[in-house]
């Protein structure tokens, strides 16, 4: 822990604005992949970054490997790093990788040439087996040697060092390394250098490494000229919260990946960190409304598996199967229809799911056999435009648990309506309805015929009542010998125009006190109307 450190930054709830990013995918994120990207894929890969909205991107170690090397070749030589992107290049502090890495950049306009060398304490004793002013000699003699072919180049290359492995390191020890390099960069506004802090292993609680930044961030020499970078990786899971406090401590830049990628763990997930900063209010500066295309990619270049949990981008991160989740988010949605509020404040839903392209159909509220009415009704009412009451949708949605829970599996949409067709709708077994014919009286009632078919008979019975369905349900009850109360009537239509079906719901209560619905669908709503009567009567017979 750094001596005499200020927590006042604690007090802060969010960063204000967006850091400056960078992108490691190309380098960090390729290099931990069982199979790495090839040529084809870095460019493809790379175009998406630029599309997002990366302006600084590490593009790879190009004196390590032959691929990358081309990379950075074909970027130069095919003048594809536009004028407001800088690339970035990674190289050991070591003189015949830093020769070769300057080899590579000839030609590139925007470049940050990143070098690095460890000077943790296991490092120093294990490895190295040097001293601290020897490692330091290593830090200052590549700081050197960037200079010098900078120099000779005749190019504005901007300067990166990193002490590896600071989280292993004495805080002082290596705030005196990055100030010795700083020594020799001299830093200058129009070339700022950037020290970067990263959380090579991570080793400690977040508080922690942000108090670490802020001792940086206050002692750092030529602090006003100088970017404070951070690079987390994430062995204990907090890359995400060593990012968040280390901006709030006052580091400048993030260094990470799509979905935290990386070695071991991964680095920092900086669609994650982007997208807090998003449901916060504040503008990240890169671009995920779309999501789903942007993961499609990913996983096919990587070979990764972006996880359904994933924060933002996994696939049922907006998903809720939960009964009582389901219908808080369906009210909620139905609020925001009557209400039209500024902001966001759907139940379960920390973000419009629209923002990241994805669609409450199918994405937002999924049915299994933990789904209730709420989620049910939802499906149906946002993909049919099936509106069903209150209590008819609880009766549904018992059904559709049975039907998922028998299955043991998730029913799909087309899979729910066609259970709410079969079991509800023109339901025309032990009684068909062939035809009604209905007149006005003159007090107001109605009279007619109602013809039906039973078991394969046709039969026609009178039928009278104080409107077109009273007067079929006075038939129906008086020639069958079927007994109900407590008649109950929805309805609306389906679609608009003159051809548009309509939907009727009927709810009888039987003699036992059981409650049946039918639905009935037609052109016409009297006739659906009637259908949904026949549809009640069928299945409380049934």
């Amino acid at each position: 822990m750094p001596p005499e450190v200020d927590y006042s930054f604690m007090n802060k709830e969010f960063p204000d604005k967006a850091p400056i990013w960078c992108s490691v995918d190309l380098r960090d994120g390729n290099q931990s992949l069982i199979i790495p990207m090839s040529l084809d894929e870095k460019i493809e890969f790379y175009k998406t970054l630029l599309k997002v909205g990366f302006k600084e991107i590490e593009v790879g170690f190009p004196a390590a490997s032959d691929t990358e090397y081309a990379l950075l070749r074909k970027l130069i030589e095919d003048n594809l790093i536009p004028d407001d992107v800088t690339v970035q290049v990674l190289t050991q502090a070591r003189e015949h990788i830093i020769k070769k890495t300057f080899e590579a950049l000839e030609g590139a306009k925007n470049a940050i040439v990143h070098v690095y060398n460890s000077v943790s304490f296991a490092q120093r004793e294990q490895v190295f087996r040097m001293s601290r002013d020897e490692i330091k000699n290593i830090a200052v003699d590549g700081a050197k040697l960037l200079l010098e072919l900078t120099e000779k180049a005749g190019a504005d290359y901007r300067f990166e060092y990193s002490p590896e492995s600071f989280t292993g390191t004495e805080p002082e020890y290596a705030l005196e390394v990055c100030n010795a390099v700083l020594d020799v960069w001299q830093p200058v506004l129009d070339r700022n250098p950037i020290i970067n802090i990263p959380v090579t292993v991570e080793m400690s609680m977040p508080h922690v490494y942000a108090a670490q930044v802020a001792y940086i961030n206050k002692n750092l020499k030529y602090r006003d000229k100088v970017v404070l970078s951070l690079h987390p990786h994430n062995d204990r899971g907090c890359g995400v919260a060593d990012s968040e406090l280390g901006l709030l401590a006052g580091a400048d830049r993030i260094e990470g990946t799509l979905f935290g990628n990386g070695e071991r763990t991964g680095n920092v997930d900086i669609v994650t960190l982007a997208m807090n900063m998003f449901a916060l209010g504040v503008d990240p500066k890169l671009d995920f409304t779309n999501m789903p295309e942007l993961v499609e990619m990913y996983e096919r270049v990587t070979r990764m598996h972006v996880h359904d949990r994933q924060p933002y981008a996994g696939a049922l991160v907006f998903t809720a199967f939960s009964g009582s989740h389901q219908d808080a988010i369906a009210k909620g949605m139905h609020w925001r229809e009557e209400k039209n509020p500024e902001r966001w404040t759907v139940p379960y839903l920390p973000i419009d799911p629209h923002d990241v392209g994805r669609e409450y159909d199918g994405d937002v509220i999924r049915i299994n056999s933990q789904s209730g009415k709420g989620g049910v009704g939802f499906v149906m009412e946002q993909r049919y435009g099936v509106e069903m009451p209150k209590k008819m949708r609880e009766d549904f949605g018992y059904c559709v648990k049975r039907v998922s829970d028998k299955k043991h599996k998730e029913l799909l949409p087309d899979e729910i309506y066609q259970i709410f067709h079969d079991e509800y709708v023109n339901v025309n077994k032990p009684y068909k309805l062939i035809e009604f014919q209905l007149k006005k009286e003159p007090d107001g009632s109605r009279s007619g015929s109602v013809d039906l078919e039973i078991n394969g008979e046709h039969v026609q019975y009178s039928a009278r009542g104080n409107g077109r369905l009273d007067a079929i349900s006075n038939a129906l009850q008086k020639n069958l010998g079927v007994k109900y109360t407590n008649v109950t009537y929805n309805e609306h239509a389906l679609e608009i125009g003159q051809s548009a079906r309509a939907i009727a719901y009927i709810s009888i209560t039987g003699e036992d006190g059981k409650v049946f619905w039918g639905a009935g669908m037609d052109t016409d709503i009297i006739t659906a109307s009637i259908l949904a009567l026949f549809s009640a009567i069928n299945r409380m017979i049934a």
